[in-house]
């Protein structure tokens, strides 16, 4: 569930109760008093808000025990998170006002006339006459959101405009969110382009596997505009770079190690092809049905196939409890619990763990920090955070830059060396071994990366002033 912050407003009678009997009955309840403000003062009565970090309960244990309080009167409980959602998280704002009819006749009628017919006879000149330039659809159908699953396009919508907020706070790129209600994959694609002229990029979130993938592949090939599943390749540049990172504190080569992936849907597939293009040797996908083999069927999942088909891959089947004995690397995208103490204790000398299951990770920190030398998570409650946020902005902002036809696999992999890069020699260790989300220096490497790679591979469409 999370963290909970509440703002109770509470109405106190002096002459029967103390602030002192408010404050022991929101301890005993199991919060934390944060901060006091005080609404309406008053000798006989006063109206407060007090703010109580309530952990991962809800605001009922806190109700029940405030009612039992003489002299008080709750008059409201909010939410904060609930309150930070209202009426949306994102606006639009034009860049200029629109102050007399010159203004109007310049930005509409009739002076746009001439920007489209400039437009008409050469599209390209949307790219620096239009929103194109700088704007990002993130676009999702609601069936794969966080960890709750298959919740629908109108409950997804909050995820999607954090998207929004991140893309502008961090990078600079306005990002609209757009919820599908459809889970057609034809539907989809065609809306998708439909759509795609005012938009310079299309960043894909959460949508459910294996049809992400057809999604996904069938975008990039017929829209040339950069194409991006943030759950897929989002998580394998991150996890990509903390990789590079965790290797350099333990002292291991990429192309020695053992690496067990465990869940290969969209992410786990993702991470264990850039794992192959990173040079990784010796791979051990696995899912609920155990190790998925070299030489295997898998006739239900064509990426397993695709994966079964790979030299890296091991030949060894058996459950996770079975191949995790000498492996060097684990990396989870599974589900909480499936690994214990004993588990990674078989694990090779000086082992790495991400256990990035949200909210609980594969096995928990407490049990597997005694014999691993590096451990990483999906969660910001814990040290060496994995997390997607460090890739999509940057990525976003050197594509647009350089106005790149597509992402492709080496662009992917430089945007992982360029976020392993922001942590120097100096400050890595097995508690850091990746940057900060609000680290300044992210998105500037990834954009340089991306834009580099670009322009050798011949994915950019143009050159920006700052490479000439």
């Amino acid at each position: 569930m999370g963290q909970t912050s509440l703002i109770l407003r509470l109405e106190m009678d002096h002459s029967v109760c103390t602030f002192g009997e408010v404050a022991t009955a929101i301890t005993g309840a199991g919060g934390d008093i944060t901060s006091i403000d005080v609404i309406r003062p008053g000798r006989e009565t006063s109206v407060r808000d007090v703010t109580v970090d309530a952990g991962d309960q809800g605001e009922k244990p806190f109700v029940e025990a405030l009612q039992g309080v003489r002299g008080l009167k709750i008059v409201n409980v909010s939410d904060r998170t609930f309150l930070a959602h209202l009426g949306g998280k994102i606006t639009i704002r034009p860049t200029m006002p629109i102050k007399n009819r010159d203004d109007l006749s310049r930005v509409y009628t009739p002076g746009v006339a001439r920007v489209c017919q400039a437009i008409h006879e050469d599209p390209k000149k949307a790219f620096s006459l239009t929103v194109k330039r700088n704007t990002v659809a993130v676009i999702s159908d609601g069936t794969a959101v966080l960890g709750l699953g298959d919740i629908g396009p109108f409950a997804a919508a909050p995820v999607m405009e954090g998207k929004a907020m991140l893309f502008k706070q961090l990078a600079g790129v306005d990002a609209f969110p757009i919820c599908l209600d459809t889970k057609d994959t034809e539907e989809i694609i065609r809306t998708i382009k439909t759509i795609s002229p005012i938009f310079g990029g299309i960043n894909l979130e959460d949508i459910s596997s294996p049809r992400c993938f057809e999604i996904e592949r069938r975008l990039s090939e017929e829209l040339s505009i950069p194409i991006f599943h943030d759950d897929q390749h989002g998580t394998a540049v991150v996890v990509i770079a903390g990789l590079l990172n965790a290797l350099k504190v333990v002292g291991k080569r990429i192309e020695q190690v053992r690496v067990v992936v465990n869940g290969i849907g969209a992410a786990g597939v993702s991470i264990c092809k850039m794992l192959l293009d990173a040079g990784v040797q010796r791979l051990v996908p696995v899912d609920r049905e155990g190790a998925i083999v070299r030489g295997g069927s898998y006739a239900h999942h064509p990426m397993w196939n695709w994966l079964a088909q790979q030299p890296q891959v091991q030949a060894e089947p058996g459950t996770l409890k079975e191949v995790i004995g000498g492996a060097d690397v684990f990396i989870g995208v599974s589900r909480g619990g499936v690994l214990g103490a004993d588990d990674v204790r078989r694990m090779a000398e000086r082992s790495i763990v991400f256990a990035m299951a949200n909210p609980n990770p594969e096995i928990a920190p407490e049990e597997a920090l005694p014999h691993v030398a590096v451990f990483a998570t999906g969660r910001s409650d814990y040290p060496n955070q994995i997390n997607n946020v460090l890739v999509f902005p940057g990525l976003f902002r050197g594509a647009l830059d350089c106005r790149a036809k597509r992402i492709s696999e080496p662009m992917k992999l430089a945007a992982a060396r360029a976020i392993a890069s922001v942590v120097t020699e100096n400050e890595l260790n097995d508690q850091y071994i990746i940057p900060s989300i609000f680290n300044d220096h992210v998105v500037p490497k990834v954009r340089h990366a991306i834009i580099e790679t670009a322009i050798l591979t011949g994915l950019a469409g143009r050159i920006p002033p700052d490479f000439r």
